[in-house]
């Protein structure tokens, strides 16, 4: 079993505001063994960090992972052999920039997963929820007001973001198919949203007896739903029924906020994403009426996260870049930054991630028991957040269950 045994490293995690003092790290096989000042390197191959930063791998709570083109609609009518390379690359570039776990809400199926997991090729580890349910005009539903072909019920396409589902039946019917077909979680569109062609951001997506049945059946299966919300109703209406994880939140009021942390919510900002689609989505082939729906939520943004952080709401990391824009996925360590103190938003992407995949003390996290999923960084990140951005340039080695993904010079 190789074994590597890292020393004088100064561990960031995301639990305290300062780096830690320097300590050893033992990783034998795919596992950390030990943690301390002393620890015994029997034959484990020595790595002398210098002083420099030693993380947990970096968690990303919300992806697409298939979706390759900004244009979702477009994207979905695309061959799977092309989607799932691009997935690959996509991937790749993700474990690339330091994050060893991702979590896929819409269009990742278990193939795709298990392709990730026999270890072929270089991918973070993949929780999926499958195909999000969408009811007909929802956020899913790509056909546009003049395509009235019937909703594909069978054999999506891996480029499909989600499928369309209504009423009590099918609503239970789809999440049942989604978890047989190997969802880790069930995803809903709950609101409107940006790239999808007929629902306003203000749209309700789904009665609450549909959410409150999905979300029967994902606790009767021992997970979870998450929502795609924006609007504060459609926020306070998913947590209501049960809904655990809410992705975006732009909308969201204190007192809804309070209400969601009392009930052990979790949230995922995706900032990033509606600064780059303003900037780039047009250019990358994101549709015009699309384009036009991002400032309603981009905006309050930043407002969102002060009011989250004052309710004592979690918030987990999120990106949900598309296309060409998913280079910019680091860059939300930053954007939050301009609100919240940086040991809060690296631990987004570390504990509080990891708790929210239901992996803690797995990943997010140096300890022993974890996986070995880390990252060495240049310089200390909690005095300056950009360290973990630029594609991994102040990333010289990052490991994955182990084995080592980048090995670069530490001189």
């Amino acid at each position: 079993m190789a074994s590597t045994l890292f020393t004088n490293a100064r561990i960031v995690d995301g639990t305290a505001p300062e780096r830690g003092a320097p300590v050893s790290v033992l990783v034998e096989g795919g596992t950390i063994r030990e943690v301390g000042k002393t620890v015994s390197a029997g034959k484990a191959k020595v790595i002398d960090l210098a002083g420099r930063s030693l993380m947990p791998g970096l968690i990303d709570a919300h992806v697409h992972v298939i979706a390759g083109v900004a244009d979702l609609g477009r994207n979905a009518a695309l061959p799977d052999s092309l989607v799932m390379v691009r997935s690959l690359v996509i991937m790749r570039e993700m474990l690339l920039r330091g994050f060893t776990t991702v979590r896929d809400v819409g269009g990742a199926d278990f193939g795709l997963k298990v392709a990730t997991e026999e270890g072929h090729f270089p991918t973070p580890r993949l929780v999926i929820s499958g195909k999000a349910l969408s009811q007909t005009g929802g956020h899913a539903d790509f056909r546009g007001r003049y395509d009235d072909r019937e909703a594909v019920t069978t054999r999506h396409r891996l480029g499909a973001l989600g499928r369309i589902c209504d009423g009590l039946d099918q609503v239970r019917r789809a999440a049942r198919e989604e978890l047989k077909g190997g969802a880790d979680f069930i995803k809903i569109m709950a609101n409107g949203g940006c790239a999808s062609p007929t629902d306003p951001i203000h749209f309700l997506g789904y009665s609450v007896s549909e959410i409150e049945a999905i979300v029967e059946e994902a606790r009767m299966a021992g997970t979870y739903v998450s929502a795609h919300v924006y609007t504060d109703e459609a926020i306070r209406r998913c947590v209501e029924a049960g809904v655990h994880s809410l992705e975006h939140c732009n909308l969201i009021k204190a007192e809804t906020a309070k209400l969601a942390a009392s009930k052990g919510a979790v949230a995922v900002p995706t900032l990033v994403t509606y600064d780059k689609l303003a900037s780039e989505g047009a250019k990358l082939g994101f549709p015009p009426d699309s384009v036009a729906k991002v400032e309603n939520v981009r905006v309050a943004g930043m407002d969102s996260l002060a009011i989250m952080k004052k309710a004592g709401l979690a918030m987990a990391y999120g990106s949900d870049l598309l296309g060409e824009m998913h280079r910019h996925q680091s860059e939300e360590f930053v954007i939050r930054g301009r609100a919240l103190p940086a040991h809060e938003v690296i631990g987004a992407a570390t504990h509080v991630a990891a708790k929210l995949l239901g992996l803690e003390g797995k990943i997010g996290t140096v300890a022993p028991g974890a996986h070995a999923d880390l990252i060495v960084v240049d310089g200390d990140p909690l005095k300056d957040l950009a360290l973990l951005t630029r594609q991994g340039r102040h990333m010289p080695l990052i490991m994955k269950g182990g084995a080592f993904m980048k090995r670069s010079s530490l001189n």
